[in-house]
């Protein structure tokens, strides 16, 4: 599931991310990343130990974590700490898989990679992530606030910024359920309630369709 989570932050908050990271220490990388991926990762991170790190996780993860697309969608059950990214002029990250376990701390298990853009669309050229999906590759370049969500399993990546500075957060899920393909029709079995408590809160069959999901939830759930 390629899923777009609309406005995850806020004009006011972008601002203050971006204040944030135009005055803090930046790093190569590569630093960050493993054999294969340092082959072709051409980028730079945000310092760990940037004194910016704690407040912008403050904003970032508290606004992503609470969003209810984000919760519904990818049923979480650990995150990741994310990555600051920035690519300028002749930047990119080639075609890649995520690790399938990450954590220098807690191990946990990368089932879904989040996006979220930190940059104007307009402020650089090129920069899309693109994602290979069963129905071809999906380029993806979203406004500032906004964040896509999709499987840490599928090969992606970020085509050479040929202009300006692109920023982004990326961050990892463990999810409760383990599949894509269950986690997709739980979406939408969500969605599908989620109608029918607005339209019919009383109806017999919006009671069925909460049963039903839930349950599918708690078969399917791994803690």
């Amino acid at each position: 599931m390629l899923l777009r989570i609309p406005a995850v932050l806020t004009a006011t908050q972008i601002d203050e991310v971006n204040t944030l990271l135009a005055g803090a220490e930046f790093v190569d990388g590569r630093l960050s990343a493993g054999a294969a991926a340092q082959r072709v990762k051409r980028n730079q991170e945000l310092s760990p130990h940037a004194r910016q790190v704690e407040q912008l996780n403050g904003i970032v993860m508290t606004a992503l974590v609470n969003h209810p697309t984000y919760k519904s969608a990818a049923l979480p059950h650990r995150v990741a700490t994310p990555f600051y990214a920035r690519y300028g002029q002749g930047m990119g990250y080639g075609e890649h898989v995520d690790d399938p376990v990450m954590g220098p701390g807690p191990r946990y298990r990368a089932d879904i990679a989040v996006t979220l853009f930190l940059s104007a669309p307009e402020v650089y050229d090129g920069g899309e992530l693109v994602v290979r999906t069963e129905f071809g590759d999906q380029s993806v370049k979203l406004p500032a606030g906004d964040a896509i969500l999709y499987p840490a399993s599928s090969l992606h990546r970020v085509t050479e910024v040929t202009s300006g500075a692109r920023l982004a957060a990326v961050t990892w899920v463990q999810s409760l359920v383990r599949e894509p393909a269950k986690r997709e029709l739980l979406y939408d079995l969500h969605l599908a309630r989620e109608r029918l408590l607005q339209d019919a809160p009383d109806a017999p069959e919006t009671a069925r369709i909460g049963r039903v999901y839930v349950n599918l939830v708690r078969m399917w759930a791994e803690t």
